[in-house]
C-alpha cells in the first residue's frame, strides 16, 4: 500500500470497514458501562435537585463517543474531518456540580477506549473509578454545616443572640452581614455539636430577634 492509497476513499468501499459483530460488541459494552456509571451519578448526586436527563446524557455520551471513535479508527481522512468538525462544536450549558465535570469525562473515556478494543482496562477502570466515588462522596463528614440566617432588631439583640450561638453550637462563623434601619441580618456558618437543632426555636423566642432560619450548607455560598 503506498502512500496515496492511504487517502483513497469510497463509500461502497466503507460500508464493511467495521464488521457488524464488532459494532454490536462496542455498542453493547458501551451501554453497559454507562449504565453502570448513570448508577454510580444517582447515588452520589448531592446536589439540590436531582436530573435524571443529565443521567441518561451519560449512557447515550458513551455510545456516541464509541462509534465516533469506531469511525475514526476504520478510516484516516474521516479521522482529519472529525477533528476539523468537532472543533467548530461549542456546548454552552453550564456545569452546576463540578463532580459532573468528571462523570463527563468518565463516559467520554470509556467511549474511547471500548472503540479502541481495550475492553479489561474498560470494565475494570470504571468499575475501580465507580468504587472509588461511592466511598468517598458518600462519605458523611464529622459534622455536618449549616446556614443560619439570623436577623436581629439591633446590635445588643446581635451581641446576645452570637453569645447563645456560642454556647449552643461547635463553630460559627459570620459569612454576611446587612444592617438597615432598625434590622440587622446575619448569615453565619455553623457546626452542631450533635444533631439537635432546638436551640433554634430558643433562639427565635429570644427579644430582639425577628426570626431565625437554618438551612443545609453544601459548600456553595452567595451573599
Amino acid at each position: 500500500m503506498t502512500f496515496q492509497d492511504i487517502f483513497k476513499s469510497s463509500f461502497l468501499e466503507n460500508v464493511a470497514s467495521v464488521s457488524l459483530l464488532d459494532m454490536a460488541l462496542a455498542l453493547l459494552l458501551a451501554f453497559g458501562t454507562g449504565l453502570f456509571i448513570f448508577f454510580v451519578y444517582k447515588k452520589t448526586y448531592q446536589g439540590v435537585m436531582y436530573s435524571s436527563s443529565f443521567g441518561v446524557t451519560l449512557v447515550a455520551l458513551t455510545m456516541i463517543t464509541t462509534v465516533v471513535i469506531l469511525a475514526v479508527t476504520s478510516n484516516v481522512v474521516l479521522s482529519l474531518g472529525m477533528v476539523g468538525a468537532l472543533s467548530i462544536v461549542r456546548f454552552r450549558t453550564a456545569i452546576k456540580e463540578p463532580l459532573d465535570i468528571a462523570f463527563l469525562f468518565w463516559s467520554i473515556a470509556v467511549g474511547i477506549v471500548l472503540a479502541a478494543g481495550m475492553i479489561p482496562l474498560a470494565v475494570v477502570g470504571s468499575v475501580i473509578i465507580g468504587g472509588i466515588l461511592l466511598v468517598f462522596v458518600n462519605k458523611k463528614p464529622h459534622c455536618n454545616p449549616y446556614i443560619l440566617v439570623l436577623s436581629c432588631a439591633d446590635s445588643s439583640a446581635e451581641k446576645q443572640a452570637a453569645a447563645f450561638l456560642a454556647g449552643h453550637v461547635q463553630k460559627c462563623v459570620v459569612k454576611s452581614k446587612t444592617a438597615e434601619q432598625g434590622k440587622v441580618e446575619l448569615n453565619y456558618e455553623i457546626r452542631l455539636k450533635r444533631d439537635d437543632t432546638d436551640f433554634i426555636n430558643e433562639l427565635a423566642r429570644m427579644d430582639g430577634v425577628s426570626h431565625a432560619v437554618l438551612v443545609s450548607y453544601h459548600g456553595e455560598y452567595m451573599g
